[in-house]
């Protein structure tokens, strides 16, 4: 099950996170440009409605659409979803996360039925007018069907966001978002779900609360600096500064999860110190321009509207030291009981049954580094791995990072959370896995590279 929402996750924020450059940009077109912004500009707050309206949901449908059916299903996805947009009032990034992957499939399927079977020389008639003529049903199908359907969802989406609200029910949010978000839904929690709500608050007010609730950096600072100050396993104590800038400045919110994964009754300070924090936020009427990503505490100011920076800097103050007060007694009642390394020699015999397929030391080539969403901790880790190897005289050895739902095809040998097992074995299953449990201080790190040295 847990696989099964991974999945799902994965592929409602991967329609979403190779376009937060666009949000972002917009983001910031809007608290510098309307009325209570940075700089008002009457002529240049313009640009804010169109693109909100029409570019975003327009670039999420192609992913999506891309995701499914190639180049093909974005053109298809892009088509349907103007459709969908003109069939309502509403902002529609809901309808274009579902109008994207259908036109997708859609013509995707249709290629499958016409392959081998089109005449030479007509292939180009077929491909362009194919498209051309489901692109327009599809548009006639998303603007009297799916738009206004969808709009009647948003209309009961946004009475029950106003509930919370205006109850001041919003905080408890926090109660099911830090436990997901360590079993890394992070991304589609954010991406998928609070940058599309946002994005419709912010359209209408300039700022939104849902940008604050999953990026926060407060709620795992204070895990990771009561790990640094009380933690009495050396190599837990050792790794978590380290930890704590890539946490915070860097915005890699996965690198704390594990600290939290060996020590689970640690969800009560994460989920504390969000509570709090967004408690701080609703209270002040506090709220971003666009969405933090990553979820760095520079971003996450950055995106703060026009005389609310303090306050924004402040909440995640208020997350950290909430949460930092319940780690602490937490990590100092619990300190014989768990260890980084006691996690670790767990993984190894799970990494010895996960291997599965050796690969020749001489003939390894390629290693993938794969995270959640590949953009990361991935990332992170493959910059890790490459010094590790050069060390040894392995610098032969191209090291790259993606989603471990995109694992290249051939790829020999990957890297990847324990958490993430099935997931990389689905993907990749000719390739043997190298398990971690912690980013930061991954003893497989060197092992790998001595077990790859000439």
């Amino acid at each position: 099950m847990k696989q099964k929402i991974q999945s799902f996750g994965r592929f409602l924020s991967g329609m979403v996170m190779p376009n937060i450059g666009a949000f972002i940009a917009w983001g910031l077109i809007t608290a510098l440009f309307i009325a209570t912004g940075w700089i008002p500009n009457e002529k240049l707050s313009s640009i804010v409605s169109p693109m909100l309206t029409y570019v975003l949901p327009t670039l999420i449908a192609y992913q999506g659409g891309k995701m499914v059916g190639g180049e093909r299903g974005g053109v298809m996805g892009a088509i349907m979803t103007i459709g969908v947009i003109c069939g309502t009032e509403y902002t529609m990034f809901m309808g274009a996360m579902i109008a994207g992957p259908l036109a997708g499939w859609i013509i995707k399927k249709f290629d499958k039925a016409v392959e081998g079977k089109i005449p030479a020389g007509f292939e180009m008639l077929v491909n362009n007018f194919s498209v051309g003529i489901f692109g327009l049903v599809l548009a006639i199908i998303g603007f009297f069907l799916i738009g206004p359907f969808m709009g009647a969802v948003l209309a009961v989406l946004n009475a029950g966001v106003d509930v919370l609200v205006n109850h001041g029910l919003l905080p408890l949010v926090s109660i099911f978002v830090e436990p997901a978000k360590v079993l890394f839904l992070n991304n589609a929690i954010n991406h998928g779900i609070f940058t599309p709500l946002g994005a419709e608050q912010v359209a209408e007010a300039g700022k939104s609360i849902f940008y604050m609730i999953e990026t926060n950096p407060g709620a795992g600072t204070g895990v990771l600096v009561a790990y640094w100050l009380f933690s009495k396993d050396r190599v837990t104590k050792a790794s978590a500064p380290g930890a704590l800038v890539i946490h915070l400045l860097g915005g890699i919110h996965e690198i704390y999860f594990p600290y939290v994964l060996m020590n689970p009754i640690l969800l009560l300070a994460t989920i504390g110190g969000s509570v709090a924090a967004m408690f701080f936020n609703t209270i002040l009427g506090l709220g971003l321009s666009g969405p933090a990503s990553p979820g760095s505490v520079i971003a996450y100011v950055g995106m703060a509207p026009k005389g609310s920076t303090v306050l924004v800097l402040l909440s995640v103050v208020v997350a950290a030291v909430v949460s930092f007060l319940i780690a602490a007694p937490l990590i100092k009642l619990t300190n014989g009981k768990q260890s980084l390394e006691e996690s670790q020699s767990q993984m190894k015999a799970m990494k010895a049954e996960a291997k599965g397929v050796t690969v020749d030391a001489a003939d390894v080539k390629h290693i993938v580094f794969a995270c959640d969403a590949g953009m990361g901790s991935s990332a992170m880790g493959a910059t890790v791995l490459k010094k590790k190897l050069a060390a040894v005289g392995r610098d032969d050895i191209e090291v790259t990072h993606a989603s471990v739902s995109e694992i290249p095809a051939g790829t020999q040998i990957v890297v990847t959370h324990k958490d993430l097992q099935e997931r990389a074995r689905k993907s990749a299953p000719q390739a043997r896995l190298v398990l971690i449990s912690n980013f930061m201080s991954a003893p497989e790190y060197d092992q790998l590279a001595q077990e790859l040295s000439r």
